[in-house]
Formats: structure tokens, C-alpha cells, sequence
């Protein structure tokens, strides 16, 4: 394997880190926002959505980031937290 791959992996695995530790921080936002949910419809909340994912295309254009990467994130993390708050909601 070439040296200069493995020194470039080795910076994609630090800011794999990174990412986790920002996961974690946006889980217990969730966590804070759905427990302020009274009903089950209420996790779902496709305005919001809408906005979230109009700004991080306009950011991402912003600062050169190709908006498919940044919309695939956002709508698979925003996907990823919907199941997470239905299964949590069920154990409140």
C-alpha cells in the first residue's frame, strides 16, 4: 500500500473520530428535543425537514461542498434519527 494513502487514511480515521464525538453531542440534543414530544406524530416534522436540508445545500454551495454528498448525509442522519426517536418514544 502507498505511504502517502496510508498517512491520508490516517487523517480520515481522525476525523471518523470526530464525527462520532459530534454524533454523540447531536444525539443528546435529540434526546432533549424528544422529550419535549408529547405524541408520536409529532416526531416527524417534514416542514423542518424542508428548511434543514434547503440550508445545507445553500451552505454547502457556500463553501464548495458538492450539495448531493451533503443531502445524502443529511436525509440519511435525519432518517437515522427518526428511527432512533420512534424506538426511544416507546420506552418513555
Amino acid at each position: 500500500m502507498n505511504k502517502k494513502i496510508l498517512k491520508i487514511r490516517k487523517e480520515l480515521d481522525k476525523l471518523d473520530n470526530y464525527f462520532l464525538d459530534l454524533i454523540k453531542k447531536r444525539t443528546k440534543l435529540v434526546d432533549q428535543v424528544l422529550s419535549n414530544k408529547k405524541y408520536k406524530k409529532d416526531i416527524i416534522d417534514q416542514k423542518r425537514i424542508n428548511i434543514i436540508l434547503k440550508n445545507i445545500r445553500k451552505k454547502s454551495i457556500r463553501k464548495k461542498i458538492d450539495p448531493k454528498i451533503t443531502n445524502k448525509i443529511w436525509i440519511s442522519m435525519i432518517r437515522a434519527y427518526i428511527d432512533y426517536e420512534f424506538r426511544e418514544f416507546k420506552k418513555k
